[in-house]
C-alpha cells in the first residue's frame, strides 16, 4: 500500500506512531518529510529518526529535517552546509543561527559558506547566522558581506547588530552610502 499525505494527517491525528514510523520508509519523500514532522508534534522524533531525515536522498526530507533538528544539539548539521542542494545548505545555515549554542566548529563551517559558497542566498543565510549567533570569530565574514550583491550586504548589515566597535561603526556608516536603499536604511537604523 503506497501511503498519502492525507494517511499521515490522519495516523497524527490518531496518534498512530508505528504508521508514522513506517511512513519514514514510503516512496514518497513529501510523505517522509510530513511523517518527520508528525513524529516530532508527538513527541516521538529521535536522534535516529533526525539522522536518517538528514541522510535522505530527497532534497525535502533532509530540509524538514534540518528544521527539527533545531532544538536537537546532538545532531550534528554541519556536514549539511555542504550539501548539493542550495536550499538544504540556506536551511541549515538559518537552522544552526537558530541554535541556542554554536561551537567554533560551527562559526567556523558558516564563515566558510558565508565568504566561498557560489550561491548568494547560501552566503546571505551564513551571514545572518553568524550575526545570530554573534560570534567574534564571524565578524570578518559579515563585514565581507557588505562587499557582496544587495541581498547579502543587507543582511550583513542587519547581521552587525550585536557586535560594536569602530571597525563595526566605521562599515556600517560607509554602509550608508550603500548604492541599495535597503542597506542605507539598515545602516541609519542601526546608528
Amino acid at each position: 500500500m503506497n501511503t498519502t499525505r492525507a494517511d499521515i494527517i490522519l495516523a497524527e491525528q490518531r496518534r498512530d506512531v508505528a504508521s508514522l514510523l513506517s511512513a519514514l520508509a514510503a516512496p514518497s519523500g513529501s510523505v517522509r518529510a510530513l511523517a518527520l514532522g508528525s513524529l516530532a508534534k508527538l513527541g516521538e522524533l529521535s536522534s535516529d529518526h533526525l539522522h536518517s531525515g538528514l541522510a535522505d536522498t530527497d532534497r525535502d526530507v533532509r530540509v524538514r529535517a534540518v528544521e527539527l533538528a533545531i532544538g536537537a544539539p546532538d545532531v550534528s548539521l554541519v556536514p549539511l552546509l555542504e550539501d548539493d542542494d542550495d536550499l538544504v545548505v540556506e536551511t541549515t545555515a538559518w537552522a544552526l543561527g537558530e541554535r541556542e549554542v554554536a561551537s567554533d566548529e560551527i562559526v567556523a563551517a558558516l564563515d566558510d559558506v558565508g565568504r566561498n559558497h557560489e550561491v548568494s542566498i547560501c552566503r546571505e543565510a551564513a551571514v545572518a547566522a553568524l550575526g545570530a549567533i554573534g560570534s567574534p570569530d564571524g565578524l570578518a565574514t559579515i563585514l565581507a558581506g557588505l562587499e557582496d550583491r544587495a541581498p547579502v550586504r543587507r543582511r550583513a548589515v542587519l547581521a552587525l547588530a550585536p557586535f560594536d566597535g569602530p571597525e563595526v561603526t566605521a562599515a556600517l556608516e560607509r554602509a550608508l552610502e550603500d548604492r541599495d536603499r535597503q542597506v542605507r536604511q539598515a545602516a541609519e537604523d542601526l546608528l
